[in-house]
């Protein structure tokens, strides 16, 4: 039948998983980092879905589709709660529990306290002027909130000669590539460091830098360092 039905845009898609949880549904899933719809019979076309996504990603279409099945639907929602009742995980990987054997470091010496390496502050990207003086001939460092927290050394190894601008995709729900790409084209950068997690929805942030250093016009050297949820360089 024709009807009508979500559609996702893959290339404008971040991975956020803002979409999975606004589906009552339970129509969409993440594939690969991206949100796909899993099953057209589960899509009623209220689009519920639509409003939360940060990238403007989901939109109606009408398409040949399996009519809406509540039933399919209703099993589907009494199977995910059997599921949730075990330890089983469903859902954002980066909602997923983990709890880490961590054996305790040694205590530094009175006085040798690592100093931190913050240059400025605002750090937050939404919070940041674009034209600060301190941009200029900057190093930028363009890290998820959550790296701070994963990696013990990123003060010494990554902020230490940078100005650092940090930022989660899911909870702030915005698109920081136009601020992203204003703070490049009007300051003088000179190199363009993203720290990310290697959960799907810190894909939000390095597709915000990498748009934005598209956007700007400007040959930056840039890196992205990628951390596992246990605090190892998986990539750089």
């Amino acid at each position: 039948m024709i009807r009508k039905i979500i559609h996702i845009d893959e290339e404008k898609c971040n991975g956020c998983g803002a979409c999975v949880t606004a589906c009552h549904e339970g129509a969409i899933g993440l594939v690969n980092g991206k949100a796909k719809l899993m099953r057209d019979d589960y899509c009623d076309g209220f689009g519920d879905c639509l409003p939360g996504c940060p990238t403007g990603a989901i939109t109606f279409e009408e398409r040949e589709a399996a009519a809406y099945d509540e039933q399919a639907v209703l099993e589907n929602k009494q199977k995910k709660a059997a599921a949730a009742a075990a330890p089983a995980h469903s859902g954002c990987p980066g909602h997923q529990m983990h709890q880490f054997d961590r054996k305790p470091a040694p205590t530094p010496a009175a006085g040798t306290a690592m100093p931190s390496q913050l240059g400025q502050w605002p750090c937050q990207i939404k919070l940041v002027p674009v034209n600060a003086p301190y941009f200029n001939g900057a190093k930028l460092l363009i890290a998820a909130d959550c790296t701070a927290y994963a990696y013990a050394n990123i003060h010494q190894e990554f902020m230490q000669g940078r100005i650092t601008l940090i930022g989660c995709p899911k909870l702030d729900a915005v698109e920081y590539s136009e601020k992203l790409t204003a703070i490049l084209s009007q300051n003088d950068i000179r190199s363009v460091t993203v720290l990310r997690m290697e959960v799907p929805c810190c894909g939000g942030l390095e597709h915000a830098a990498v748009t934005a250093l598209k956007n700007s016009g400007k040959f930056i050297p840039w890196q992205v360092v990628t951390f596992s949820i246990d605090g190892r360089i998986l990539d750089r």
